[in-house]
């Protein structure tokens, strides 16, 4: 990706050195809220919705970033950036105002409005509070252990992300939740992937305005994107950790669901291409 020099966002907040202890004598093994999937995480309020808040006691100290961790805060912060152009105009063209979202850097661990969360969770979207949550040794895990490398790669995480916040601001999370609730949990699964695949679709988008109107990729960018989101489909991480495939189970979707629905986004560049709600097949 072409990002470098580039404007960054004024919506990062470093949390980074951040420092948690013990909360009325509970270890923090034991209030860890949820372990949502370690890889691009599903609204994190469908996993604690039942779970009560808990504070811990935490206090800042001093924290040294790598030259690699500088160079990823800086190409986060262009994306955001990035993000906030496409959807301000997006929503600025059908009447609307766009509130950005901040993004929290942290390591370790982090407090949210959506509860407390150790860095297994991964990238994380909190509609408490407008909030993406990032630890930056996740893209160690998208290279490593997804075999998803690439700056574009990243990018694509935050774009998912910020995906899920343009949902929380058109009133579909709320209204896939609420539907949540309703279902069986195998329905409760299947408006789990239909919100994940929106959220693909969203960053395809971003992706097609990034491209079109500021030249931002660079050849290779969107097969980067591609085998992002061909690594983390639901089919091949089952096969990987557990040997075999339980669709009825999926909360992101298959891979080819995945990238098909980023594709769409990407090529099309409209938000009404993305209704994964209304489609009738994935």
């Amino acid at each position: 990706m072409r990002w470098s020099g580039r404007r960054g966002s004024r919506n990062v907040e470093d949390r980074r050195g951040v420092r948690f202890g013990k909360a009325g004598g509970i270890g923090l093994g034991t209030i860890v809220l949820a372990l949502i999937a370690v890889y691009f995480g599903q609204d994190p309020s469908v996993i604690l919705q039942n779970v009560g808040q808990q504070s811990v006691q935490s206090e800042q100290g001093p924290y040294e970033e790598s030259a690699i961790e500088a160079q990823r805060r800086e190409m986060i912060s262009v994306v955001l950036a990035d993000t906030e152009e496409t959807w301000g105009g997006i929503f600025a063209a059908s009447g609307r105002n766009y509130e950005e979202p901040r993004l929290v850097l942290f390591n370790g661990a982090v407090e949210s409005a959506c509860g407390f969360a150790q860095a297994a969770v991964g990238p994380f979207y909190c509609p408490g509070d407008h909030k993406v949550y990032i630890d930056l040794s996740f893209f160690d895990d998208l290279h490593d252990r997804f075999g998803a490398p690439g700056d574009f790669a990243q990018a694509y995480v935050i774009a998912h992300e910020v995906g899920h916040h343009v949902q929380t601001l058109l009133g579909i999370s709320e209204r896939n939740m609420a539907a949540r609730r309703r279902a069986s949990e195998a329905q409760a699964n299947a408006l789990s992937v239909r919100q994940e695949l929106q959220a693909d679709c969203f960053a395809g988008i971003w992706a097609y305005n990034a491209d079109r109107s500021r030249q931002l990729l660079e050849a290779g960018d969107i097969e980067e994107g591609l085998a992002a989101a061909a690594a983390i489909g639901d089919d091949r991480l089952q096969r990987q950790s557990q040997g075999y495939v339980s669709p009825e189970s999926f909360t992101h979707g298959s891979s080819e669901q995945r990238v098909t629905w980023f594709k769409r986004g990407y090529e099309s560049g409209a938000v009404s291409s993305c209704d994964t709600f209304a489609a009738s097949s994935l």
